[in-house]
Formats: C-alpha cells, sequence, structure tokens
C-alpha cells in the first residue's frame, strides 16, 4: 500500500491507496508541537479504525508546507515503517512538470501537488484555487508547465482577523452564503462579506490571471471551503477535493 501525506499549516490529509484507490483518508489537525512516537499513536488508531496495519504500507511519500514536520515525520517512517519517506519538491517532480518559476524551490510542495494532479486529469490550462490556510492562485500552461501564481489570505484567517480587529462584531461561526448580499443585520452582514467577498475576488484574479495567460484556461478548485465559494463564483468551474491525494500518488510513480 501507498502511504501519502500532505501537511498544511491548519489540517494534515493523510491518504493510504491500494493499488490505483484511494483506500481511506482523514483529515487532521496540524499539530507543530508533537514527536514522531505521538504520531506513530495516532496513526496507529486511525489505520487499525479501517482494517489497517503499518506493515501493509511499502511506500511513503509526503509534501509539506510546515518545516518542522519533516524531522518528525521522517523519524516516523524510519521508526516505525522501516521506510524512507520521499518528500514533494520542485527537483522531485522536473521530470513530470517544468516550473517557470524564477526560483522553483520556493513553491510550496501542496501546489505543486495539485498543478500535477489537476494537469494529469485535465490536459489542458488550468488556474487552480486552493482554499487553504492561503488562498492561493496556480497557473498552467497548455504544455503542462507550471507558470507561478498568486497568495491571498485565506478565508478564515481574514475572518479571524475580522473578529479579532473589530471589537464591536460578533464572531461568526457558521460561514455559509446568505440569501442576499446586502445584509440586513449584522450576521447577515459579515457572512456576505466573506463569502461573497472572497468569491468576488476569485472571479477577479481569475479574469487577470486569463488576460496575462493568453488563453481560456480551466478553472478548478480544491480545499476545505472550495465548496462553499465556488457555489457563489462565476468562475469556478469544478470543485475537486481529492486533488492533493492524487497527485501524491501521481508523484510517487515517478520518485
Amino acid at each position: 500500500m501507498l502511504l501519502v501525506i500532505d501537511v498544511g499549516n491548519t489540517n494534515t490529509v493523510i491518504g493510504v491507496y491500494k493499488d490505483e484507490t484511494l483506500a481511506q483518508d482523514w483529515r487532521i489537525r496540524t499539530v507543530r508541537e508533537t514527536t514522531a512516537d505521538e504520531f506513530n499513536i495516532l496513526a496507529r488508531a486511525l489505520f487499525a479504525d479501517k482494517g489497517i496495519q503499518l506493515t501493509d504500507i511499502s511506500k511513503v511519500v509526503i509534501s509539506s508546507v510546515v518545516p518542522s514536520s519533516v524531522r518528525i515525520l521522517h523519524a516516523f517512517c524510519e521508526r516505525y515503517l522501516g521506510l524512507t519517506p520521499l518528500w514533494v519538491n520542485a527537483a522531485s517532480v522536473k521530470k513530470l512538470m517544468p516550473i517557470l518559476y524564477s526560483n522553483p524551490n520556493e513553491v510550496g510542495a501542496d501546489r505543486i501537488v495539485n498543478a500535477v494532479a489537476a494537469y494529469e486529469k485535465y490536459k489542458k490550462a488550468l488556474i487552480i484555487i486552493d482554499f487553504g490556510t492561503a488562498t492561493t492562485f496556480d497557473a498552467i500552461t497548455e504544455k503542462g508547465e507550471y507558470l507561478g501564481g498568486a497568495i491571498c489570505p485565506g478565508v478564515v484567517i481574514s475572518s479571524d482577523a475580522l473578529f479579532q480587529r473589530a471589537s464591536r462584531l460578533p464572531r461568526v461561526e457558521m460561514l455559509k452564503a446568505p440569501d442576499r448580499v446586502i445584509g440586513d443585520d449584522t450576521i447577515e452582514s459579515i457572512q456576505s462579506g466573506i463569502i461573497f467577498g472572497n468569491a468576488a475576488m476569485v472571479d477577479g484574479m481569475v479574469d487577470r490571471m486569463k488576460q496575462e495567460m493568453n488563453t481560456t484556461p480551466m478553472i478548478i478548485a480544491t480545499g476545505g471551503l472550495a465548496p462553499l465559494i465556488a457555489e457563489v463564483s462565476n468562475a469556478i468551474e469544478s470543485v475537486d477535493l481529492a486533488l492533493t491525494l492524487e497527485g501524491l500518488k501521481i508523484i510517487s510513480r515517478a520518485l
């Protein structure tokens, strides 16, 4: 079995593939202050609940944007799986996708993984929007080259900043699209600003990126809040929540 792990700033996504099929996946909080032994306890519990044994794992591929996770997960894999994990970076995918960034090593592993997965699936020019801790936009050419993109504050980060800085505004725990843009109370107004505001940002960024790409790319969204924003965005054509795990699986073949 193939174990794939994507470590994000907020959440870590874990998947286990049996051949080409995703047998199981989990989303857990990213904990920076942990140890290989503690991660082993968590992994064993998750696996056992689904009838998977650590000894079933024959290969591990990891992408991470959290530097402290490298030492922890590397030690876990070697100590408890008897395997050396393969880490995703610009160099590891150069056979799959040329990265045209001025410094390819600056591109986040998660963005690389998403780009590889989306191009493998659609084989056309793309803009990939990932709604994570940050909202990222990544542009892929028709030839499958990674052009670059944009990084914006994420939906939750923006919301938290609003509540922390504006003392008279209540925290809105339920993020959902209201029935109208012009809210008639404070909660509805905040929901409108967060959801419709982010959707308008997405649509505007996509329009600008299309002009610079001089083509008509397909617009793909992923990440936890992608379905919510996609409901009110004019630009997003498809939501693919499995994009990152699929990308790790594809990259595993080349490593």
